[in-house]
């Protein structure tokens, strides 16, 4: 991968501080959401009204009756429970809300649609155009919705950061961009509301440095940056030199991909995928299990979180460091809209590396290569079957042949 194929446009002087799960994020969001004096723009493609959405809807609620400018963008799917009793609470409180891609009614769910696969999977908030929150971590308690008989103690195991200095523009220019295209949605949908919607012009202020860290915005959506995050992630591999540790959801990307992380291990690179070992989607876990032969035939350590739902998308390259919403699969690469935070700065790599270093050591669970050989054949049957389903969904974006 030639360096000029990778276009990510770096800010300086950044400060951005490391969110792990909600009991970290949660409480800094609602402080900032509650401190906010002009406007909150939030974007999530799960928010559940549970214990911490509450809480959020709550300080949103707040904001907005005090006459900060609230807007909040939900996915059509993600939110599809919650959708309605969000939309009612925020709009009854004198907030703006849109609805991504709202899902059809009645059988029309039913009908193959690929347009109903491209979802805002992106977590962005932004408050008075100066604090950002970009991650993984959608408005969802850690606890809330786990099963009772699946015996998980720990929380959901998650990363985002909070983020102040010029990348913070970069993000707001961003939420401008889709919320006027969901605007333009609407009135082609429901030409009667011209007289009252209430069209904004893009206004995305520069922020001024206030740290030290260096760091990119890299977005994924499917006209300007369809490719972006994942030639930034192949040119980081091919360039690593010491380490590559990545923990991912949700893990099955493309043979190019897959070939970069074997000629990484090949030239004396450790490589270390930490993946999903609570089951919380069977299909995409087994198919993500049909990889790892080959994965460990190519000299990649594989390790599997025990603890609870493994739903963070970062890694390590290096002194270079990934955190957003993007997983390694079909869905955020070639189809969602993502958006992930790139810092090049070796302290802000250590700490991210050695949490995810602890995570091993406390809740990872080795696979040895024996072990999974060894593997019955009913195993081997839906790991196999899995794979070729997942395979069947991809045919619909057209680019099969990459996977």
């Amino acid at each position: 991968m030639k360096a000029e194929q990778v276009k990510l446009e770096w800010t300086e002087g950044n400060d951005i501080r490391l969110l792990q799960n909600g009991g970290d994020f949660f409480p800094a969001l609602c402080a900032a959401i509650d401190a906010a004096q002009v406007s909150v723009h939030l974007e999530t493609y799960i928010f559940i009204v549970d214990r911490s959405g509450s809480r959020v809807l709550e300080s949103l609620a707040a904001a907005a009756r005090r006459g900060v400018k609230v807007r909040v963008v939900l996915d059509g799917f993600g939110s599809a429970d919650s959708v309605d009793d969000v939309r009612a609470q925020l709009l009854d409180a004198g907030a703006q809300c849109r609805i991504f891609r709202p899902e059809p009614r009645w059988f029309a769910r039913l009908i193959p649609s690929r347009s109903r696969l491209r979802r805002l999977h992106r977590k962005v908030t932004v408050v008075d155009g100066r604090i950002a929150f970009i991650g993984g971590i959608n408005v969802v308690d850690d606890y809330d919705d786990l099963d009772p008989t699946d015996g998980i103690a720990a929380p959901r195991f998650d990363f985002a950061v909070q983020v102040e200095g010029p990348l913070v523009t970069d993000a707001a220019y961003a939420q401008d961009l889709l919320w006027v295209r969901l605007n333009w949605a609407r009135l082609r949908r429901h030409p009667r509301d011209w007289s009252r919607m209430r069209l904004t012009k893009p206004h995305h202020a520069w922020v001024g440095p206030c740290g030290t860290l260096r760091a990119a915005l890299v977005l994924r959506d499917n006209l300007r940056f369809r490719q972006t995050f994942e030639r930034a992630y192949l040119f980081g591999i091919s360039q690593a030199r010491r380490d590559i540790l990545i923990a991912n959801a949700y893990f099955f990307p493309g043979l190019q991909f897959r070939r970069a992380l074997a000629k990484a291990a090949a030239r004396g690179v450790r490589v270390r995928l930490l993946l999903q070992g609570k089951v919380e989607y069977r299909m995409q876990y087994h198919a993500t299990r049909s990889l790892y032969d080959q994965l460990l035939r190519d000299g990649i350590e594989i390790y599997e979180y025990m603890p609870s739902y493994l739903h963070a998308k970062v890694a390590v390259i290096d002194d270079v460091v990934t955190v957003g919403s993007s997983n390694l699969d079909p869905f955020s690469l070639l189809l969602a809209r993502e958006a992930n935070v790139v810092v090049d700065n070796p302290a802000f790599a250590w700490d991210l590396q050695e949490r995810l270093e602890t995570a091993i050591a406390e809740g990872g669970h080795f696979i040895r290569p024996l072990d999974y050989q060894r593997r019955g054949w009913v195993r081997r049957w839906v790991d196999a079957a899995s794979y070729t389903l997942l395979r069947i969904g991809v045919a619909l974006t057209g680019t099969s042949d990459k996977y």
